[in-house]
């Protein structure tokens, strides 16, 4: 959980930076609707962790341009990944955002996958339900994100 909250707050990241620099009114609103879908999950893995008595990491500390140290996280951008795409416009910054956030994405599930693979982690409903819906969530987003991909300016 805590590895996911750092996972999402790069997600919070490079939606924030699709506000002024988007080209298409389609980006800027699955920008938004990743922000608002990140943070609600965000919040609820920190009071399961608070729940349980284990310390909530403070993502923002840890994800700044990518955080390196969680370079081994799949999916996240590099450092110079995330300075490139804050500084790209239009077009462009599209179909960067779209790259990184797809494979970011998938990075999702694979520790969504990992996480259930864990036992009994798939006997607590709670966590069975979040990842369950974090794995649909994310799945709808990459298809949702390939269509946009398919159809920006090349």
């Amino acid at each position: 959980m805590q590895g996911m909250i750092v996972h999402h707050d790069q997600a919070l990241q490079m939606a924030s930076l699709a506000g002024d620099r988007a080209g298409s009114e389609p980006l800027q609103s699955l920008a938004g609707r990743i922000d608002v879908s990140q943070r609600d999950e965000i919040t609820m893995m920190r009071q399961w962790l608070t729940r349980r008595g284990h310390p909530v990491v403070a993502a923002e500390n840890h994800t700044a341009h990518g955080g390196a140290e969680h370079g081994a996280m799949p999916g996240m951008a590099s450092p110079e990944e995330m300075v490139r795409l804050g500084t790209l416009r239009g077009g462009a910054f599209d179909r960067l955002f779209l790259e990184l956030m797809i494979r970011h994405h998938e990075g999702a599930l694979v520790m969504v996958r990992d996480l259930l693979a864990i036992d009994g982690a798939g006997q607590e409903p709670e966590l069975y339900r979040f990842a369950s819906d974090v794995d649909a969530d994310q799945r709808m987003e990459i298809s949702r994100m390939r269509r946009l991909l398919t159809s920006s300016p090349q």
